[in-house]
């Protein structure tokens, strides 16, 4: 008699506490993917189940509907606010280790993008920063932290960069095709948003900086000066 098939036609999949009801080779439609390699180079007993015996990915269940609908017709439609799309590389990268314990490797080969490209436009970060020159000693110098770095430019720009470091309180109800210049960061360090820019493709094309002088308790010159400046950075990604 012929061989029974190792996996049936149709598979129930938990991930991440989702349950996906499909057939199997809609799962094994993209070859050399994750999925490709669970459903046809392993055997069914050496993947992983939950409680009522469907195969359990341990992944993002909200993302997996989008993955599933990909491999059904080989077409990815996304929302146009898509923060998950966060990476130098727009490809879905859901890297880590294999249900069974295996090696670690993307559920979508890495050729296979989000979408063709990314969005164009600019960023301005800005900071406000001062710091106390005494009058002794010209290089003793006391700075003071940046107290905030705020955020101008479209909302589902600022949303896709910096997400969840994004306050939006001033600014609650923006929506993403507007721009604002009320966001600020929850951290306080340039560096910080500078490697988020980065990631996304942004490069910067303009800087400008203001500053002013006044002397602390007093008009008397001889007291320590505190120089305050405002700093802006524009960022684009083309």
């Amino acid at each position: 008699s012929a061989e029974p098939p190792l996996f049936p036609d149709i598979v129930e999949l938990n991930v991440g506490g989702q349950v996906y009801v499909t057939r199997r080779c809609t799962v094994v439609s993209v070859p050399d993917s994750l999925l490709w390699r669970m459903f046809t180079q392993q055997q069914p007993q050496e993947l992983a189940r939950d409680s009522k015996g469907r195969f359990f990915l341990d992944r993002d269940g909200f993302l997996f509907r989008y993955i599933l609908d990909y491999l059904r017709d080989l077409q990815l439609v996304l929302p146009d606010y898509f923060p998950e799309r966060r990476a130098p590389s727009p490809t879905l990268e859901l890297a880590s280790r294999s249900p069974s314990g295996g090696a670690a490797g993307p559920l979508l080969t890495p050729s296979q993008s989000w979408d063709g490209s990314r969005r164009s436009g600019y960023i301005t970060i800005g900071y406000r920063g001062s710091y106390t020159i005494g009058r002794d000693a010209q290089a003793d110098a006391k700075f003071r932290r940046v107290a905030r770095i705020t955020v101008c430019g479209k909302t589902s720009l600022a949303k896709e960069v910096f997400g969840d470091t994004l306050n939006e309180s001033r600014d609650p109800d923006r929506p993403p095709e507007r721009y604002t210049s009320r966001y600020y960061l929850k951290f306080n360090f340039l560096e910080q948003a500078f490697d988020k820019l980065s990631e996304s493709g942004f490069h910067m094309v303009a800087c400008s900086s203001t500053g002013t002088c006044a002397f602390a308790g007093s008009t008397d010159q001889s007291e320590d000066k505190i120089w305050t400046s405002y700093t802006e950075y524009v960022f684009c990604r083309e």
